[in-house]
């Protein structure tokens, strides 16, 4: 039987302990820091955002904001606020969003839900003691997905969105061509149409604008994750964008974000000088 390679499960041994110890991780994390959990965004019980503010907080810090994977279908900010590590090394303050899950609600409102997070969080900036103009944003998997469109038009929305501006974008094991994920493991958990593949894969979005962007891989992501980055980072340069390519040795599509959460890792750096910009 041919192995989906969608399924990340089926080639990460330690699938559950990786899951396990980042939500660990992250717990003590914040049993240390400044958080102020749980902001609400919208209406809905997900629609919330959690802000993790550096201990020397300096009047017009930059800000930045992660976005969490779990393929549109699962995930949660809280089991990612270790993320905010490299963050507060460069003297930002991170933001962890969340938004509702696939098959409940549609993918197009998730992409809504991700916008009007980050409208809301540029809002309350001032209060915040950030800078809205230093605004920089990542996303792992599903939430890179969804990041990308924090700084793009989908391929058949009828106008730009109403977005800030951002400094950088840093993209981390992404999925820019939805295409096989109706017909993948997915398809009973989140019943992606092929309808909502086409109109949300980035691949073929139009009016790519903006920042600076990091595509980055992890070295044991399967096939698709790099042929997609790859494709993805090149598109952006041809439309004369400021894009990177990176794969990130030794690591596979959950240790990736342990990296990330490491302000001493290669990975951890990239973060740490977007906020810096």
């Amino acid at each position: 039987m041919t192995q989906d390679p969608y399924r990340n499960r089926d080639f990460i041994p330690d699938f559950d302990e990786i899951i396990a110890e980042t939500a660990a991780r992250s717990r003590e994390f914040a049993a240390r820091a400044n958080v102020r959990p749980d902001i609400p965004y919208g209406p809905s019980a997900r629609e919330r955002m959690d802000v993790i503010f550096p201990p020397r907080l300096a009047k017009g810090a930059p800000l930045h904001i992660f976005i969490h994977g779990g393929y549109w279908r699962s995930g949660s900010k809280e089991a990612h606020w270790v993320v905010a590590a490299p963050v507060l090394a460069a003297g930002g303050i991170a933001a962890f969003i969340t938004y509702d899950l696939m098959p409940v609600t549609r993918l197009g409102t998730l992409v809504g839900q991700a916008r009007a997070a980050v409208r809301h969080l540029v809002a309350m900036s001032p209060d915040l003691g950030a800078d809205a103009t230093r605004l920089t944003i990542s996303g792992h998997s599903a939430g890179a997905h969804l990041a990308s469109y924090l700084a793009a038009t989908g391929p058949e929305e009828t106008a730009p969105p109403d977005l800030p501006s951002l400094r950088g974008l840093l993209l981390v094991s992404g999925i820019y061509d939805l295409t096989d994920i109706p017909d993948s493991f997915l398809k009973h958990e989140a019943k992606m149409t092929h309808a909502e593949a086409s109109a949300w894969s980035p691949l073929t979005s139009h009016q790519l604008h903006g920042p600076r962007r990091i595509v980055m891989v992890a070295e044991m992501d399967t096939p698709p994750f790099h042929v997609q980055g790859q494709k993805f980072a090149s598109l952006l340069q041809r439309n004369a964008l400021d894009a990177e390519f990176r794969i990130e040795a030794g690591l596979n599509h959950l240790s990736i974000v342990l990296a990330l959460s490491d302000p001493k890792s290669d990975a951890g750096r990239c973060i740490s000088e977007l906020v810096i910009g």
